[in-house]
């Protein structure tokens, strides 16, 4: 147990409410800040994309003995299920023997979290918009206005977890030798919705991450457990096939018709969503330090935001949570070294998190109905079945193990370059499961 601290944590969100339950669990009071109101008590909806929980994020609800009520309110997802044409539905599994994603409603399980920490003991404080931080001090200035009159509550230590635009990290970015960098895609999102039908069932497999790949646009498609779907269109911002481009009913309905034909059924109130919910941006913005002192912290988007095509965003979050946990056992209550080590652990995993996150849309949005694509992947499977000592595939490395970021980046540019190779071999359509194919990838490992 560490000597108990008074622990401010900006944001309640999903890392900012674990956070405080295993900060409570250590022994520290810790009062949670958020400049919205409860979100349990608002009706959340019209600009999400629903959440993708993995190993990653598992383990750190396991290790506080969570997993069990967050997984209720999950679907367990096996496969993508890659709509190419009107009728046509290909299907690939994610993993094997039943290795699963979760899919969660972002409110719903907001909503679970805060709940959890009030009952661990952490207190919060909504509608409390903090401006500033005294990052010699940890103590936080709050007020109505950023240019209002201010009051200021003393901490111990401060933890920024307010999200891709954080007030906290804007403070230490006004210090020397911060680097800073965001860059927005040029594509944007917005939520579409697929309602339960009549009798309270999916209309779609609920199993399934559905993706309708298009090139430089996609759909996607998520369930939830009252018998919807929450609907993610991503496309660019400008130019032909765009948000810009889509101003009348009639242009969205015709280019629905063209694109995805087979959703006219499944999606009856897309004129209504699609003119009624916003068009969001998506950054992924790097940083560093995070840390000051023993002083002040960032964890979560507020130090490593990323898009969310490899549905990681969370699980990236909660696994910075884990490594605390860890640097906390190790060091007790020498918080300058504990939270060194901890950015210096983490940096490299969420760069090269962002890094696998952004190519993952070329994957999701073109290469998925590419058959040259599916049949690599299809020689990986069969290789890696055949040979679990010797390849796992990159997706595997990523959700369901814990190996770090960085390593599988690294691993996954290595087999990808193998299978460059082994793609160009004559006749490969017909031999990819032979021993040629077999022995080709063995020696290419060496």
């Amino acid at each position: 147990m560490q000597t108990p601290k008074k622990i401010a944590v900006v944001g309640s969100g999903l890392v900012g409410s674990l956070l405080g339950i295993y900060l409570k669990k250590r022994g520290h009071i810790v009062h949670v800040y958020d400049r919205s109101p409860d979100i349990r008590k608002i009706n959340f909806s019209g600009r999400s994309i629903n959440l993708v929980l993995s190993n990653r994020g598992i383990k750190t609800l396991q290790d506080v003995g969570l997993e069990t009520e967050v997984l209720a309110i999950g679907i367990p997802v096996d496969r993508r299920a890659i709509h190419v044409g009107k009728e046509t539905v290909n299907e690939q599994l994610y993993g094997q023997n039943g290795e699963v994603i979760y899919s969660i409603s972002r409110g719903l399980l907001n909503k679970k979290m805060v709940d959890l920490a009030e009952k661990a003991g952490v207190e919060f404080f909504f509608e409390e918009k903090v401006w500033d931080v005294d990052l010699t001090t940890a103590t936080i200035s709050i007020g109505e206005t950023e240019r209002g009159e201010w009051t200021t509550h003393n901490y111990d230590l401060t933890f920024g977890a307010d999200g891709a635009f954080s007030r906290i990290r804007h403070r230490m970015q006004r210090q020397s030798m911060f680097d800073y960098s965001q860059e927005f895609m040029k594509l944007g999102y917005k939520e579409l919705h697929i309602p339960a039908n009549a009798d309270g069932s999916h209309k779609l497999n609920k199993n399934a991450l559905h993706i309708w790949p298009r090139g430089n646009f996609m759909l996607m498609a998520l369930a939830n457990l009252d018998g919807s779907f929450t609907c993610t269109l991503f496309m660019p911002h400008d130019g032909e096939n765009s948000f810009a481009s889509l101003k009348t009913t009639k242009q969205l309905v015709d280019f629905f018709a063209k694109n995805f034909p087979d959703t006219k059924e499944v999606i009856p109130d897309l004129v209504d969503d699609f003119f009624k919910n916003p068009t969001s941006y998506l950054v992924t913005m790097k940083c560093f330090p995070w840390t000051f002192s023993d002083k002040v912290a960032l964890i979560g988007d507020a130090c490593h935001a990323i898009v969310p095509f490899y549905g990681h965003g969370m699980n990236a979050g909660f696994e910075d949570i884990t490594v605390l946990e860890e640097m906390m056992e190790k060091y007790g209550d020498d918080w300058a070294n504990l939270l060194n080590d901890y950015e210096n652990s983490r940096k490299p995993n969420a760069d090269a998190i962002a890094e696998l996150s952004f190519r993952n849309f070329m994957e999701m949005s073109s290469k998925t109905a590419d058959a040259n694509f599916l049949l690599q992947k299809k020689i990986e499977k069969w290789f890696s079945d055949k040979h679990p000592d010797k390849w796992m595939p990159l997706y595997s490395r990523v959700t369901f193990s814990l190996q770090p970021y960085s390593e599988a980046l690294a691993i996954g540019d290595f087999q990808n370059k193998i299978m460059e190779e082994v793609m160009q071999l004559p006749n490969i359509e017909a031999k990819w499961n032979s021993e040629e194919v077999e022995n080709k990838i063995i020696d290419l490992l060496k």
